[in-house]
Parts: C-alpha cells; structure tokens; sequence
C-alpha cells in the first residue's frame, strides 16, 4: 500500500528547471509574461542565470516584502521605485542599481527604503515589521477634520424611515387625441410655473453679472488713469532719495561719451543704513566683500568662504548660509526645483538622513528670473534636529543660495531670518 508514495523522512525532489538553461528559459518567459512591474521584479527574481545558479537567493517571503515595499513606494510616492518603460531595463536597474530615494513618504520612508534592500537577508522580517508598523499608527496625529462640520443627527429607534414619494404618474392619450402627451412630470410642472410667473422678468441673473462685471472694469481703469496721473515717477524718487546730487566732472577729465559715476559705496561689511527703515528690529543691511548686499542680524559674525564657496553668517543656534554664483546653468542645468532637490549640496545633509522631510517645494517666476524655495528637516550630525529655509535663484547665469538653518522648535524664529535675508539679497556684478 506504500507503493508509488514517498518514505515519511525521504527528501522532496525538487521542483521547477533542472538546468541552468532551462532555468534562463523561464526567466525569459517571465519577462514577457509579467512585464514592467516593479512589485513582481524582486533582485533575486531579476538576476540572471549563472553556472552557480542553485546558490541564488531563494525565492521566499523576502520577495513578498520587496513587493509590498513596491507597493507603498508607488501609493504614497505616486510612481514606481524604478522606471518601467521597458521590462528588460527593469530587470537590469534592479540588480544593478538601488531604489529612489522615499522623500516624499515621511515617516514611512525608514519602513520602505527597507523593505527594498536589495540584499535579501537585510529586510525585516513579518514581525519586526508589523511591529514597526503599528508603532506608527500609534504615534500618527489624528486628521483635522476642518471647521465646516456638519453634526448628523442622533439615530431614533422608536422611528420608522420616512418613506418619499414617487413623482406623479401621467397616463398617456389615445392616439386620436389631439392634447399632446406629456414626456416627463418635471418638464411638465415647470411648464406651469413659467406660465404663472409670466410678469417676472427673465434673464435677471444674466443682466446681474453683466452690470457687475461693468463695475468691476470702470474701478480698474480708473486705478490705472490714477497711477498714471498722481504716482510720482521713478526719476523723482531716485532723486528724493540720495542725499546730495552727483559731483560734476573736473574741465581736466578727458571728455568721454557718457560720464562714469564715481564710486562712493560705503565701506565693505559693514552695515549699510540707506533702507534700514523698512527692516525689522535689529537688522541690518551689510555690503559683503563677496559683492553682495543683505540684511543679518547686527549681533551676528561673518566667516570667510570655505572650500565649498560658502559665506556663514552665525547667530547663536542660528546660521545664515549664501553662496553668492558657484555653480553656472550650464553645468547644472537651468532649472532650479531639479537643482535644489537633486544637486544643491547645501542639501546633501537633508538627501543623506534617514529621517528627513520636506515642505513647501515651489517654483518662483518673476519675469526672466527663476527660483526655487523649499521648507527642510532632518537630524544634524549632533543629533539635533534643525529646520531649514531654502532659496535657490539664477542671477547672470549662475546659481545663488540663501539658506537659514535653525532649531526645529524656533521655526518662526527662522522664518523670520530667511524672510529678511532673502527679500534683501542682491548680487554683485
């Protein structure tokens, strides 16, 4: 009776290619069958077939791990880890290349970029990630449900559902009739509602945003007759401005085209008081010898610029960084969101983290200007966790920084920092 079955402490033979060959076959065929999907391409299901190929890492629950760490890469990132235009390339990048960075998944990034260690034995089990998970769900605020609230009324027992009505049945007319047939109960009340409210007049609503919009065009033009006719001019202003008027040139100049304005700038680094009076308390403007112009606190101390082109500005646990033109459009591209999240290396603290978030990533067009501003996070070397205001812009061709880096409990203490610095800055020739 024991013919044909297995002895209880025999080995399994086991299944799937006998041949590395074969093997490859199937790796093959899974790769037009399944196609670019990250979640399915795990780095052991990926690699390719060697003479040693019974030593690969086995597919197991590591792969399903890699899967699910896919998955919450694409739900909460909003694309893949890997780029899936083509299956083949999928399966190359990833055995050859790590992951995208999880900036955007906050406190899940530590839990995803985990999961998808390429290295099988280095992802978490089931329950140290289970774990890992509730914990988080434990320590996730509650969502703001905003002011407009609408209370639901409290459920009564004792009452029956109240049942509505159904619309008016209209019979149809025989075919000899001359009345014509109602299509529809509602097209035939408001039939009856226009013939007996006939004496209002019609088209009120229309003629309503006609004469408003008529209002809204007279006020503009008369904006603009009025700037034009009682703004004083911009030459009037430069004039009011200065506090005496330039030095004529000496008969012993040579003549030239154009008289060259003789320099008279105040001396460098110190502060400059020509528009101090729209600063805050305690600011100041100072004229770096860098040849740039911008408002830091009047307490603060300057150092010179680093090996990385960076001049710092120090303030307790505050630092004002500017880096005034090193890096040119050329070599870095012309636009500015891709420097600042991809190349910037003022950022390269907030990339290495492993903790790390960001807010507020924008673009600024104004006229032929471009910028990029960004709110940042992380955790310093000191293990303090510091908040970061960020402005790249491009100024003649080349990348300008501002960028104030503070405790994360004073945020509106750095704001108001970044705030001052980078309405002010203005770059040398």
């Amino acid at each position: 009776h024991l013919r044909g079955r297995a002895a209880p402490g025999a080995a399994r033979p086991r299944r799937g290619p006998a041949t590395p060959l074969a093997a490859e076959r199937a790796r093959q065929t899974r790769i037009t069958v399944v196609g670019a999907v990250t979640e399915r391409w795990a780095p052991e299901q990926a690699g390719p077939v060697h003479e040693n190929w019974q030593l690969a890492a086995p597919v197991g629950p590591a792969t399903d791990l890699w899967a699910l760490g896919a998955l919450l890469f694409r739900a909460v990132q909003g694309h893949a880890p890997y780029p899936e235009e083509s299956a083949a390339e999928l399966v190359q990048l990833v055995c050859a290349e790590p992951p995208a960075f999880a900036e955007e998944c906050g406190p899940l990034r530590p839990v995803v970029e985990s999961l998808l260690r390429q290295d099988p034995t280095e992802r978490p089990d089931f329950e140290e990630l289970r774990g890992w998970i509730r914990s988080l769900v434990r320590s996730a605020p509650e969502p703001e449900a905003g002011q407009q609230i609408v209370p639901l009324p409290a459920a009564d027992a004792t009452k029956l559902p109240v049942v509505r009505r159904r619309g008016e049945v209209v019979r149809r007319k025989k075919r000899g009739s001359r009345e014509p047939v109602p299509t529809a109960a509602h097209g035939r009340h408001r039939q009856q509602h226009g013939r007996q409210n006939r004496q209002k007049p019609q088209g009120k609503p229309r003629s309503l945003g006609r004469i408003m919009l008529v209002v809204v065009l007279v006020v503009l033009i008369a904006a603009l007759v009025y700037a034009v006719k009682f703004m004083p001019k911009s030459d009037d202003g430069q004039q009011k401005v200065g506090s005496a008027p330039a030095p004529k040139p000496s008969p012993s100049a040579p003549a030239t085209g154009s008289s060259a304005p003789q320099k008279s700038s105040p001396p460098q680094n110190t502060p400059s008081t020509e528009s101090d009076a729209h600063l805050a308390a305690g600011y100041a403007l100072r004229n770096d010898p860098a040849g740039f112009r911008i408002a830091v606190d009047k307490s603060w101390t300057r150092r010179s610029a680093n090996a990385n082109g960076q001049i710092r500005y120090l303030g307790g646990d505050f630092e004002l960084v500017i880096v005034p033109g090193r890096d040119t459009v050329k070599d870095a591209g012309s636009d500015p969101m891709a420097y600042q999240n991809n190349k910037e290396r003022e950022l390269q603290p907030f990339r290495d983290s492993s903790w790390s978030q960001a807010s507020g990533l924008r673009r600024i067009d104004v006229g032929q200007q471009a910028m990029a501003e960004g709110q940042f996070s992380w955790q310093d070397g000191s293990g303090r966790q510091v908040y970061v205001r960020n402005l790249a812009m491009i100024i003649g061709g080349k990348y300008h920084i501002v960028q104030v880096i503070g405790p994360d409990a004073q945020r509106d203490k750095v704001t108001e920092i970044y705030q001052q610095a980078s309405a002010t800055y203005r770059a040398g020739p």
